[in-house]
């Protein structure tokens, strides 16, 4: 159950916190107060999309948080074990941060998780109802959503989405490359020759490259030698040379060394001949690398053709295929030859996916049988339930039927859910929006969130204005169903009628306060005689009225008979 809500900085709450009790919380306060603030800051911290222009003081970030009580809540710890975020206690702590900037963080026991989580968590702990619900209560999949809550099907249904989604996959697989091959078929000859076209050239990688390097050096022999002599003379052909000069160095620093030797202030000639021998080998190297390389080089007209021809070649078949060298026509090729092989095996490959298309298909129709045999029990069951539940709440003649039809499978299975329901005698069954009030339809809502919450075990439940459209007996009688509901779970109760805000055992007024730059939420509980007259302010719209006093009085002490 809720223990503790703090709110800060949200919209017109500066700062506000909610000590919740067990059993029956009543909301109430005039329109406008903030009562759906609060609820909007409640519906955000249970995984709620996150409204930035809610934040009060662009100066500091707005926080909602909220401290539950686990220990009755069904699944929760196990939750918490799972996702590795529990503290070891039986309390769990839920926070939402909003940044001035925009940006929105969710927090279970303090450690930052992603929404999805939060709202896996939230499930567990808590429902509310708001009055947006009473328009989904016609919708198909809100009621489909309401049998699998009854049935447990959330583990089933998420096995069957999986296999579903698989089974989507394997068939777009086997529709692809069939429509592949089909135009493959059709194009067969043509794609052999562009395959055959490129064997035929026998391409290796690099080649466009080297081709093109070969074809510079072809057409510029005679410049290139030339360039080549004015290196080699100086170091080999002239006379003198370098490396003729250099031997003679050498000699000569030997020939010193061995006239002074070696003393103090006289170099070491030897060394010296040494180091300008290692200069001398090296640079015949470099000449005899360079007089290799000139050898070579030879004028040769036809090979020059040939690498003309060959990347003449090359730049026609990049062209017509729109790459860029040598390296992607062989990918385009290898490309080619595996299409042509996928046709010479096509109808292996499609009788594989299609065989894997079919099993995806049976496992996922399997589980969708399974769901919707739990579905089926769950349906019967519920019409029966919600008949005898909403009953004593004035509608003694209400006929309730939910049909599951199958239909082609999709993605919660292949059932198809529409509630019926007969409020009178000798009507006949329709859809609950072509046949009741919007006093029945709130009364509906109650009757099926009670039977929810029991079997789901929540921990809590908030009605929002759930008794809309109702008054005196019928209100009482909701206040009844509230209250007894609240036995076993938390109730939390907005409302506006004093019926109902009686037989809470915890009362909390929401008002509003001015200041000369402000205008703020607050919230507060109200005493025994506080509760007198907020009641009497309801009934009459004063709270010092005598008569709507005395009224107060008589509802709660009617209220109290509903707990002894």
């Amino acid at each position: 159950m809720i223990k503790t809500l703090r709110i800060s900085n949200y919209a017109l709450i500066s700062e506000l916190e909610i000590e919740f009790g067990k059993g029956f919380n009543i909301i109430t306060g005039e329109t406008g107060a903030g009562k759906s603030i609060i609820l909007g800051a409640l519906s955000m911290l249970l995984g709620g999309r996150a409204d930035t222009k809610a934040v009060r003081d662009l100066s500091r970030k707005s926080v909602i948080e909220a401290y539950f009580d686990i220990s009755d809540a069904s699944g929760v710890a196990e939750l918490l074990e799972y996702y590795q975020l529990s503290d070891g206690t039986e309390e769990c702590i839920l926070r939402r941060e909003i940044a001035p900037g925009g940006r929105s963080r969710a927090f279970v026991n303090d450690t930052p998780v992603t929404l999805p989580v939060l709202r896996e968590i939230a499930e567990k702990l808590v429902d509310i109802h708001s009055q947006h619900q009473n328009l989904l209560l016609g919708s198909p999949e809100y009621q489909l959503n309401i049998i699998d809550n009854l049935a447990g099907t959330r583990e089933l249904l998420d096995d069957y989405h999986k296999a579903f989604a698989a089974y989507r996959v394997t068939l777009k697989q086997y529709t692809e490359t069939r429509e592949l091959i089909r135009r493959n078929r059709d194009d067969a000859e043509f794609l052999q020759f562009q395959y055959n076209q490129l064997a035929e050239l026998n391409l290796l990688p690099g080649e466009h490259a080297e081709l093109e390097s070969e074809r510079e050096i072809l057409s510029n022999v005679t410049e290139i030698k030339t360039t080549l002599g004015q290196a080699l003379d100086p170091l080999v052909n002239d006379s003198p040379n370098a490396l003729t000069a250099m031997r003679q160095a050498v000699d000569a620093l030997e020939e010193l060394s061995a006239t002074l030797g070696q003393g103090q202030g006289i170099p070491d000639f030897h060394a010296l001949a040494e180091r300008l021998e290692s200069a001398r080998i090296e640079v015949a190297d470099i000449a005899d690398t360079l007089a290799d390389y000139d050898l070579s080089l030879a004028a040769d007209p036809a090979r020059l053709a040939e690498v003309e021809e060959r990347l003449s070649t090359l730049y026609s078949l990049e062209l017509k295929h729109h790459v860029e060298s040598s390296d992607q026509l062989i990918e385009l090729r290898d490309k080619l030859k595996m299409q042509i092989d996928a046709l010479d095996d096509s109808e292996n490959v499609l009788a594989i996916l299609e065989k894997a298309a079919k099993k995806a298909k049976k496992l996922a129709i399997n589980l969708a049988a399974q769901i919707s045999e739990k579905r089926l029990g769950a349906a019967a069951e519920f019409a029966d339930v919600l008949r005898r539940t909403a009953s004593p709440l004035g509608m003694p003649n209400l006929r309730c039927e939910i049909l599951l039809t199958r239909g082609k499978l999709g993605a919660d299975g292949f059932d198809q859910v529409q509630f019926l329901f007969a409020f009178n005698k000798n009507q006949n069954l329709m859809p609950v929006g072509n046949t009741a009030s919007g006093g029945e339809i709130s009364r509906l809502m109650l009757a099926i969130k009670t039977i929810v919450a029991e079997r789901m075990h929540l921990p809590s439940i908030i009605f929002d204005e759930v008794d809309t459209g109702v008054s005196g007996d019928i209100a009482a009688r909701m206040a009844a169903m509230m209250a007894s509901i609240s036995r076993s779970i938390q109730v939390i109760t907005i409302t506006h009628l004093p019926g109902v805000a009686a037989a809470g055992t915890t009362h909390f007024k929401v008002y509003k306060e001015d200041d000369d730059t402000a205008t703020t939420t607050r919230i507060r509980r109200l005493e025994p005689a506080q509760r007198e007259a907020e009641l009497a302010l309801m009934i009459s719209g004063n709270p010092a009225d005598e008569a709507a006093l005395a009224n107060a009085r008589a509802l709660l002490e009617k209220a109290a008979a509903l707990y002894s």
